[in-house]
């Protein structure tokens, strides 16, 4: 049997997000895990180095008086704050900077960066994107480093890197759907020209990744990174399924970087026809 070819390690290199460098491109959530520990289990089997945190009182202290941030090794993960659970503006400028204020106490370089999130309303989860423009004009100028979550508009997301956002993230489906990338070709319009006259510029796929094979769609897309949360911490095996993302994220950008065949219509045979000798049975 032939000796298999030695496990090559990680391919992708790091990921830089304004003034972060990342060495995993995979950005793991921090919420709707059963308990912390399993938490803690899932983040270390993602491979992940930056987590995202929302910040609002009620998702940082459990109903048994437990902070999560008890839970987090800040000296091992960069933490990104979040707004989740905000519908105006006004309301995700002001936990953006408690954010900030939180993670300066921790010493922690996440206090520069927040993962903006404006919703316009609690059944679908879909981004304002009036909010979340204003918000991000507010933000850039008091400082932030803004990753924003903004819908699969290619026009919206020019606007928001316009605005000065340090990555734009489109959703791949609605948060927590597990729908996958439901337009590829949006995201595929997006990658073009957000990053035309500027290759390196971030663009990291958000929300709606329900198993590994949608990571990797996303990175095959050319997207530069992933962030998740239910497709881990609702998976039957959270701690599983965080390897699997993981594997994926790196086998897809791997084959983005191949490059794939061009689809056809018709087979194309794998070997050549030439000196193909024909038998005719009875001859």
């Amino acid at each position: 049997m032939p000796t298999p070819p030695p496990h090559a390690g990680p391919v992708s290199p790091p990921l830089r997000v304004g003034s972060h460098t990342l060495a995993s491109r995979l950005i793991v959530g921090t919420g709707k895990y059963a308990d912390y520990p399993q938490m803690q289990q899932a983040l270390d089997a993602s491979g992940c180095n930056a987590v995202t945190v929302a910040v609002r009182r009620e998702r940082l202290i459990d109903a048994d008086g437990k902070s999560l941030l008890d839970y987090l090794d800040t000296s091992r993960y960069t933490v990104l704050p979040n707004t989740a659970g905000c519908f105006t503006a006004d309301d995700a400028v002001r936990v953006a900077r408690l954010g900030r204020e939180i993670l300066d106490q921790l010493d922690n370089p996440g206090k520069s960066w927040v993962k903006l999130e404006v919703l316009n309303d609690k059944k679908t989860l879909l981004p304002d994107p009036v909010g979340t423009l204003e918000a991000t004009k507010t933000l850039v100028a008091d400082g932030f480093e803004v990753l924003c979550y903004t819908s699969d508009d290619p026009v919206m997301a020019m606007k928001l890197k316009e605005a000065g956002a340090a990555s734009v993230m489109p959703a791949g489906s609605p948060i927590g759907s597990g729908q996958g990338v439901l337009n590829p070709n949006a995201i595929a319009i997006i990658l073009e020209s957000l990053k035309e006259g500027d290759a390196d510029y971030p663009v990291i796929l958000d929300a709606g990744v329900g198993t590994a094979s949608d990571v990797t769609r996303a990175m095959e897309l050319g997207a530069d990174g992933v962030l998740l949360n239910t497709g881990i911490a609702h998976a039957k095996d959270p701690v599983a399924m965080a390897h699997a993302m993981r594997q994926a994220l790196e086998a897809g950008r791997l084959a983005h970087g191949a490059g794939r065949i061009p689809k056809k219509l018709y087979a194309t045979a794998s070997s050549p026809w030439d000196g193909v000798i024909s038998y005719i049975p009875g001859e």
